[in-house]
């Protein structure tokens, strides 16, 4: 039914936001105690668990360019997408509001920047997000991830992607997990940033996948 897998898609958000972008509260507020490469993992495990909590339920898609993504390819019906991206929007607007109040000292809330040139930001996150794409849609079926192969695939890409592009870009791959921070802390610093680059990688790994695949195996 799809009141379950609303509320499966806000939860799964909720918790992704709140556990990543808390990690980047928490390492703020005490002086770098979890680190970058904590905040790294913290996002990849999270992603991973919340598959193996809601992939069979929603999909886990957690992020409003994949719903997108799935859409673009012929595995997701587009008419459920207002619901998913609602249903993500609101998780990581919850998850921003409950970190807000927990540590009203946190400016920014793990909202993502670029460090350098908008442009280049703007580039690494077309790329990030697909190469994130493209591993969701080689280990998902359908529009579902679920089991061994696709949570610890899809959590290890965006670990690893963090781990080496989060000091560039923020490695957001995620238009919620960016829009919920810099929202509730009323920074709209390249807010328009993030929506596009990760919705277009999304998009854009679709052709990829498809020309790795023979005809018969593509969606």
């Amino acid at each position: 039914m799809m009141k379950h897998r609303f509320f499966a898609e806000l939860l799964g958000t909720f918790i992704l936001v709140f556990a990543g972008t808390g990690a980047m509260v928490v390492n703020e507020i005490t002086g770098g105690v979890i680190g970058h490469v904590g905040v790294a993992l913290t996002f990849g495990l999270v992603v991973a668990a919340m598959i193996y909590t809601f992939g069979d339920v929603s999909g886990a898609h957690l992020n409003p360019a994949v719903s997108i993504g799935f859409a673009v390819a012929g595995r997701f019906p587009a008419a459920d997408l207002p619901a998913y991206l609602s249903a993500q929007m609101l998780g990581a607007l919850s998850a921003s509001g409950s970190l807000k109040l927990l540590f009203p000292d946190s400016w920014r809330l793990g909202m993502t920047l670029p460090a350098d040139t908008a442009a280049q930001s703007f580039f690494l996150e077309i790329i990030l997000t697909a190469i994130l794409m493209l591993t969701i849609l080689s280990v998902s079926h359908g529009a579902k991830e679920k089991g061994i192969t696709a949570a610890i695939a899809i959590g290890s890409v965006v670990g690893l992607e963090a781990m080496f592009a989060g000091p560039i870009s923020g490695a957001s791959m995620n238009p919620a997990r960016s829009l919920g921070p810099a929202l509730v802390s009323g920074h709209f610093d390249h807010i328009w940033l993030y929506p596009f680059a990760t919705i277009i990688g999304a998009i854009v790994a679709i052709p990829l996948f498809k020309i790795t695949r023979k005809p018969e195996s593509t969606p």
